[in-house]
């Protein structure tokens, strides 16, 4: 699997690798080798297909959901001030800035499928990458496709004239999102170039129809109101522990921004391509969410933002009565369906290098041999969303993600501490403030977990999610040792 992986390597990486890396991995292979023979290696390695412009597409469809079109009323109801409000998207875009920054570095050093998994995998050891690897399984990919499916469905009905919180529609939700994460499964099934044309595709629509109602609210709604950024500050509007909880719910909308880094060993030129597309597609999605909120105050005023459960609807029916809110669902709903569609794709790769590197069942590595994709991975990706989708709500799904998902961003992100006291590192790409930005990154992870343990309308929630995290520590002890007993 190793020489495997380094053929996935241009040359000069593979080399800097091999010199970096030989006595990790050979120990690793010396006591619990995941697999041996050619035949399986080979099943276990993806084409590169992936463009510049496809992954920038992944990154952005990824990002770009049903967040921005909602989230807006429970950040408005937490900082009820245009400073505030405006403040937390912008903290949220450095966060995910100096994220991004690092695992540009990172990425470009380790550009394989599993992103994350890698990164923490050969940097911090096989337990943390484990644990990643888990949280994915069990926790992270269901409540992403089931959050992301919800939604979708949600705006189906309303496009076909539903109300899906009447019954018996409010019961259909469910089955809709099941099927849809199903059908986004079929399309990365038969092949990552119908993949990335469904991302494609819907990353051109759901982005044009946010530019279209900024630039509508901007043009047409600025003129007329004049803004409603006055007070700036109102009294009440701010305090650090509701800025901490209206975080995770920016950090839900920003969440993609490293999903590319998972098809790693399906892009192309990746030592170059990686850094560009992490960096450009991160400043570009910041670029949108500060424009789209901006805009939505230009036309309502914060009160009524708080209130509204659709922001961008209600910002069109202002600017153009009821074709506008009918345009906003229609938005909404190919937003929804493109991010999950991009989460299938790049959730799968998780669980497809796991597998490959022996910490999970042997199969979910297998590459279709028709299609060239991680079959197995895919479906079982599918069918653990399908049944998150099931039993969950989308706030529930949202909330327990963020938290499931930020401590291994911090990991990855660590990872340039540990790489950069090794001999012969030489990245394609340094990130700029080493090493403050990755530490801002860091110390903005713990402080937002921290504030999310301490507050009492999250603490359970919380240390439910973490519980879960850490209790794949005795099931990786025991699984390696039914693993050392296999090989032997």
């Amino acid at each position: 699997m190793r020489e495997n992986a380094l053929k996935l390597l241009p040359r000069g990486a593979a080399l800097n690798y091999r010199i970096r890396m030989a006595e990790p991995v050979r120990a690793a292979e010396n006591s619990e080798s995941p697999q041996s023979g050619s035949e399986f290696a080979r099943a276990s390695s993806l084409p590169r297909r992936l463009g510049l412009w496809s992954a920038v597409a992944v990154l952005i469809g990824t990002t770009i959901g049903s967040g921005i079109f909602r989230s807006p009323a429970g950040i408005a109801d937490k900082l009820p001030g245009p400073l505030p409000l405006l403040a937390i998207w912008v903290t949220g875009g450095v966060f995910v800035l100096c994220g991004a920054l690092t695992l540009a570095e990172v990425a470009g050093v380790f550009p394989r499928t599993g992103g994350v998994y890698v990164f923490i995998r050969e940097t911090w050891g096989r337990l943390p990458a484990f644990l990643f690897g888990w949280a994915e399984l069990v926790i992270i990919r269901a409540a992403a496709l089931g959050a992301i499916a919800t939604t979708f469905s949600e705006y189906f009905l309303r496009v076909l004239g539903h109300d899906p919180r009447a019954q018996p529609y409010s019961r259909y939700v469910h089955y809709i999102a099941a099927v849809a994460i199903v059908l986004t499964a079929t399309f990365n099934y038969v092949g990552i170039k119908w993949g990335a044309l469904v991302q494609n595709v819907t990353t051109l629509a759901k982005t044009g129809a946010l530019l279209l109602i900024t630039i509508l609210a901007l043009a047409i709604g600025l003129p007329e109101t004049g803004g409603h950024f006055s007070p700036a500050l109102p009294p009440g509007s701010f305090s650090f522990g509701q800025f901490g909880l209206a975080l995770v719910s920016v950090l839900w909308v920003y969440d993609g921004w490293a999903d590319v880094s998972f098809v790693g060993g399906e892009v192309r030129d990746p030592e170059r391509n990686l850094p560009r597309v992490l960096i450009f597609g991160t400043l570009i999605i910041i670029g949108l969410y500060l424009l789209a909120n901006l805009a939505y105050l230009a036309v309502l005023p914060v009160e009524q933002i708080r209130q509204s459960k659709l922001v961008a609807a209600d910002v069109a029916d202002k600017l153009m009565g009821a074709a506008g809110v009918a345009f906003v669902s229609v938005a909404v709903m190919i937003s929804a369906f493109g991010t999950l569609n991009g989460s299938v794709l790049t959730g799968s790769r998780i669980l497809f290098t796991m597998a490959a590197d022996g910490l999970l069942f042997r199969p979910v590595a297998v590459v279709d041999r028709r299609f060239q994709t991680p079959s197995v991975a895919i479906w079982l990706s599918a069918v653990l969303g399908v049944l998150f989708v099931l039993i969950g709500t989308f706030e529930r799904l949202a909330d327990t993600f963020v938290t499931a998902i930020v401590p291994f961003y911090a990991l990855a992100v660590g990872a340039v501490f540990v790489l950069r006291r090794r001999p012969d590192y030489k990245p394609p790409f340094k990130v700029p403030g080493y090493p403050v930005v990755p530490a801002i990154f860091i110390v903005a992870t713990i402080l937002l977990l921290g504030n999310a343990i301490v507050d009492p309308a999250s603490r359970v929630a919380t240390l439910a999610v973490l519980g879960v995290i850490l209790l794949g520590i005795p099931i990786f002890f025991l699984t390696k040792t039914r693993r050392t007993a296999g090989d032997s």
